[in-house]
C-alpha cells in the first residue's frame, strides 16, 4: 500500500525520529509539539481537530467487551465481530 497523505497523532507521539521517518517516506506528520520542545513545528490544525472522530469511533468499538478484550485469537473470528459491531453502530 502506498504511504498515507497524512498521519494525526498526539502529543505523546511528538519525537525527531518518528518526524524524519514519516517525511522520509512522505507523509506530513500532523502531530502537535510538546510545550517543553526547543523547537516549535507547525501543524495543520483543521485536521487535528478532525482526530476526535476517530477516537470517538474507538471508545464507541471499546463499548463491545468482545472486542475490546479481544477474546477472539483467530483474525477471522475477530474481524467478523469488528463487522458485525460496527453494522450495529452504523444502524445505530
Amino acid at each position: 500500500m502506498p504511504p498515507s497523505a497524512e498521519l494525526v497523532a498526539d502529543k505523546g507521539y511528538d519525537s525527531q525520529a518518528l518526524r524524519e521517518w514519516l517525511i522520509e517516506r512522505g507523509t506530513e506528520p500532523v502531530i502537535p509539539p510538546r510545550r517543553n520542545r526547543k523547537i516549535q513545528y507547525d501543524y495543520d490544525r483543521a485536521i487535528y481537530k478532525q482526530r476526535n472522530v476517530i477516537e470517538r469511533m474507538f471508545c464507541r468499538f471499546k463499548d463491545w467487551r468482545r472486542i475490546a478484550t479481544r477474546f477472539d485469537r483467530n483474525l477471522r473470528n475477530f474481524m467478523s465481530a469488528v463487522s458485525l459491531a460496527a453494522a450495529v453502530i452504523w444502524w445505530l
